[in-house]
């Protein structure tokens, strides 16, 4: 496949619309907390080549793109994301920063990408289950594979549920969870998670990467540390934004998630509120021969 080929949208099934100026604003917000909360931009120790190629899949409006740009000007970095809006809007990010080491493309991950075999060094994905149907992660996973030059790394980082100890929150979460069960977007059983963690080192794995590592990341953002906050203010927006699929995906009526918001919002500025996030970094390199 020619690289100059566009590759078509297709569907989009994140669970938010991301082209809401609210969910724009905090998926870059949220880039920029979690790449410091999750110990920096290559924290495994990553170690490219001068004249690397950085695919960086589902890049939203191309937080962490921007920045892995900015500190590596020596690297050439493509972001591909399935909106054609916010393709456009990291592009116009990239051009005001004046980062010349950085492009986006509209591309979605769940079908062929239009690049030549072995174009990257390295590939990165986070945050992807919420809109990745268990069966197309194979099917990502052996086009990663195809797209990385021998030694060439695959880095993926996802998450569970946050844990906390409002009642209100967990009970929103719970039905947050079984949406995405529903919503053929959960590798979990029984909807009580997300399901992702313990299956992505297999994923790997299987896909015929070596060397494969895990690196764990729990951040606390109880009500008396740093993290609590800008978390707060996140959940702020996504727990509102959310609410229209689980609507659509019959886990609640619209009345009962509002009064669960509320209440969550209030237990989640009391002095006792307690939080913990979990996420999984994998990575794993293409065999040389």
């Amino acid at each position: 496949m020619d690289e100059r080929d566009e590759a078509q949208p297709g569907e989009n099934t994140y669970v938010i619309d991301s082209e809401q100026a609210a969910e724009l604003a905090r998926l870059m917000q949220q880039d920029r907390i979690l790449t410091t909360a999750l110990g920096g931009l290559f924290p495994e120790g990553l170690q490219l080549p001068e004249d690397g190629r950085l695919l960086d899949l589902a890049c939203g409006p191309g937080g962490w793109t921007l920045e892995v740009a900015f500190a590596y000007p020596h690297l050439e970095i493509i972001g591909v994301d399935i909106s054609p809006q916010i393709v456009e809007y990291a592009n116009a990010q990239a051009g005001s920063r004046r980062l010349a080491n950085v492009h986006f493309r509209v591309m979605n991950v769940m079908e062929p990408l239009a690049f030549p075999d072995a174009s990257f060094d390295l590939i990165n994905g986070r945050l992807m289950c919420g809109f990745m149907r268990p069966e197309a992660w194979p099917q990502l996973l052996a086009e990663c594979r195809r797209l990385l030059k021998p030694g060439g790394i695959i880095r993926l980082t996802e998450m569970e549920p946050v844990l906390t100890t409002s009642p209100a929150f967990e009970r929103f979460a719970a039905l947050g969870a079984l949406a995405m069960k529903r919503a053929g977007l959960s590798f979990s059983p029984d909807g009580r998670h997300f399901g992702i963690t313990p299956v992505l080192p297999r994923l790997v794995r299987r896909a015929g990467f070596v060397d494969v590592h895990l690196r764990p990341c729990a951040i606390e953002w109880s009500a008396d540390t740093p993290y609590h906050y800008p978390f707060f203010k996140d959940y702020l927006v996504f727990l509102d934004l959310i609410q229209p699929f689980m609507v659509r995906m019959g886990v609640a009526t619209r009345e009962e998630l509002a009064r669960l918001y509320q209440l969550a919002i209030a237990e989640m500025q009391q002095e006792e509120f307690c939080a913990i996030w979990n996420f999984l970094t994998v990575w794993g390199r293409r065999p040389e021969a």
